[in-house]
């Protein structure tokens, strides 16, 4: 982009630019960690774009690394800064939850487009966009979660799944579905949908609204990113870090937990 500064290695960008403090991660999941390694060596405080790695165990030893340099590193959920999903949690925590569907299918030919990594190995498929709908259920629950049971669906020709679909419980047996699609043409679904004893809760439009027995209780504009940001700056000046892997843990779960089932080629 005209009058920004690019580089092609961030260690091209550390070199050329040493008073940089911290760096913004965005780059698709399987080359991150070498990245991130580069700029924590540098002593730069560093936020990883959702979602945080490819693997558990690489993200594990970014935090460790982190902790050693004493930097802050911030493995970043937009989609828990979505308007509505602060007001959700609150209003579980007032309730009993009798049952839970989240509902987060989408094009992802719209989506991303002509994105060959996304069907690589590491690069997650379905999901990249599923992960956003674990990380606002593992905020807005009283409670942990685990998965049971997983269905996920291979493109003969891809890696990663294009569909899945998986069921979780709790220590009090909370019964939970979560459906993910990259096939869903017309009006897209971000929907997470709770039976509880104050009502049927449904949080929509990707955490932007709230309702309860179909009366909208809250809608803001969306804020994400700025909320991320200012979330990354207190981090660094409190000297802190914040590494949540549960949304990333429930997906490895799920790979190792689900059945596969192959389906028809995908072209973009």
């Amino acid at each position: 982009m005209e009058g920004i500064d690019n580089f092609g290695t961030i260690e091209e960008m550390l070199a050329a630019v040493p008073s940089i403090e911290a760096v913004s991660l965005c780059m698709p999941p399987q080359y991150r960690y070498v990245a991130a390694t580069k700029a924590l060596a540098a002593g730069k405080h560093v936020f990883l774009e959702k979602p945080p790695g490819a693997t558990l165990s690489e993200v594990e030893d970014l935090a460790a690394q982190a902790a050693s340099a004493g930097v802050t590193l911030f493995a970043s959920w937009h989609s828990r800064y979505a308007p509505a999903v602060e007001a959700a949690r609150e209003f579980l925590a007032g309730t009993r939850i009798r049952s839970m569907r989240v509902y987060w299918k989408e094009d992802v030919r719209h989506w991303h487009p002509n994105q060959a990594w996304i069907w690589q190995a590491g690069g997650l498929g379905v999901f990249d966009p599923g992960i956003n709908a674990l990380s606002i259920v593992t905020r807005i629950l009283p409670r942990p979660v685990f998965a049971t049971a997983a269905m996920l669906e291979f493109p003969e020709n891809h890696e990663a799944p294009i569909a899945a679909s998986i069921r979780f419980t709790d220590a009090e047996g909370l019964d939970l579905e979560a459906e993910f699609d990259w096939r869903q043409t017309g009006p897209q679904s971000w929907d997470i949908v709770a039976q509880t004893d104050a009502g049927e809760m449904r949080l929509s439009e990707g955490g932007a609204k709230l309702a309860v027995d179909g009366q909208l209780l809250h809608a803001e504009p969306e804020q994400e990113y700025p909320q991320l940001y200012r979330r990354f700056g207190e981090l660094v000046r409190s000297g802190q870090s914040d590494v949540d892997l549960a949304p990333l843990r429930h997906v490895a779960d799920a790979f190792m937990l689900g059945r596969r089932k192959v389906v028809e080629a995908f072209h973009d």
